[in-house]
């Protein structure tokens, strides 16, 4: 097992990378608690994973389940009033525990509960997709979404720690796997370029699931993360490079009203887009630009989409990133390096939107 402590001004915890890390979770100090602890997963986790998990803990111990259905569309307050209001009639107080054991879905919407519940409790991160494992569980940003827009009513909240159990991923579909393949890509990108140049090189082992390959990419990328999320906790700074394809993969998703594209995906179709800006601008050469993109789409087939260029502009404008009428967008530099830009013409994401949707139309169908 291998550990990666998360040092922050508000927070300092730890992220636990390895294989069959469930049997074990309970016997740090972690997970223990003076109240009544509660876990939040989804029930097709449940279903695959519920008896290992819950014999980690004594029968007297066990925590009361709660269930949250899969799919971005169940990401909203409704959904969390719902499960506040199923832990108050258990007897949740201020001591008890929230256990977030699923996707980013559930990590996001378990996180934002814990942090509003009596004002604030603790709450833990048990990722089983690879992409919470190496990006949402990690950096205490909690959400849930509006119709409007993706992540648009949240909170910074961090979990006393994460356990990150590579065994769970051999269940997990082809198709969630590629959706975090493709945030590690991102990483590699934006930050570091020996992460990258492994990626390009071993796809096939990872696409396999190769336990080491895994475990490699894992424990880079959120040791990456866990570098920048110290330098600037609130994403005033250096944490935006971590939202490259975010700000066109969350209108995307928000476009499509969250039911076509796993998240995964459309940032990979927002990373695509972008480098279409970077490329028109000249602030990265058309070689790197080639191999980021052979990169990002030797992680594919992306599904296809529909919607309309007035539909992803109006999503893009409401995006988090953007300050006082003013759209942030990150593009790349090279590979290894990215920028943070305040001046991106309606022009330009005009035409970015045009080469996505084209290309989108015409993109092969996917299987899970």
């Amino acid at each position: 097992m291998k550990i990666i402590q998360v040092r922050t001004a508000s927070a300092n915890y730890p992220v636990h990378i390895g294989r069959k890390l469930l049997p074990a979770i309970t016997r740090g100090k972690h997970l223990r608690q003076s109240g009544q602890a509660f876990v939040l997963t989804s029930p097709e986790i449940w279903a695959l994973w519920g008896r290992k998990f819950l014999a980690a803990f004594p029968k007297d111990k066990a925590p009361t389940v709660l269930f949250l259905p899969a799919g971005e569309r169940y990401k909203r307050l409704a959904e969390l009033e719902k499960l506040a209001d199923q832990m108050a009639r258990a007897g949740a107080d201020r001591s008890s525990l929230l256990i977030a054991f699923g996707g980013g879905i559930v990590g996001d919407a378990c996180g934002f509960l814990a942090a509003i519940y009596m004002r604030g409790i603790d709450y833990v991160q048990i990722p089983t997709t690879f992409l919470a494992q190496v990006d949402s569980s990690v950096g205490g940003k909690t959400g849930v979404n509006l119709a409007a827009g993706k992540n648009l009513i949240g909170s910074f909240h961090h979990p006393r720690a994460v356990f990150a159990d590579i065994e769970v991923l051999q269940t997990l579909p082809d198709r969630e796997l590629r959706a975090g393949l493709f945030e590690s890509v991102k990483a590699g990108i934006i930050r570091d370029p020996a992460l990258f140049r492994f990626m390009e090189k071993n796809a096939a082992a990872l696409l396999a699931r190769d336990p080491v390959a895994l475990e490699k990419v894992i424990v880079t990328s959120i040791r990456m993360k866990a570098e920048v999320v110290a330098i600037d906790e609130r994403e005033s700074g250096l944490r935006m490079i971590l939202n490259y394809g975010h700000t066109l993969g969350h209108a995307i998703e928000a476009a499509t009203q969250f039911r076509t594209l796993l998240h995964g995906e459309a940032v990979a179709w927002g990373m695509l887009a972008a480098l279409r800006i970077a490329l028109a601008r000249r602030t990265v050469a058309p070689d790197q630009a080639e191999r980021i993109e052979k990169a990002i789409l030797a992680y594919g087939p992306l599904p296809p989409f529909r919607t309309t260029p007035a539909k992803l502009l109006d999503a893009a404008g409401r995006d988090k990133k953007n300050r006082a009428g003013t759209r942030r967008f990150v593009l790349p530099k090279g590979i290894g390096n990215a920028v943070v830009v305040e001046d991106v013409t309606e022009a330009e994401l005009e035409a970015a939107i045009g080469w996505t949707l084209s290309h989108a139309a015409n993109a092969p169908a996917t299987s899970a």
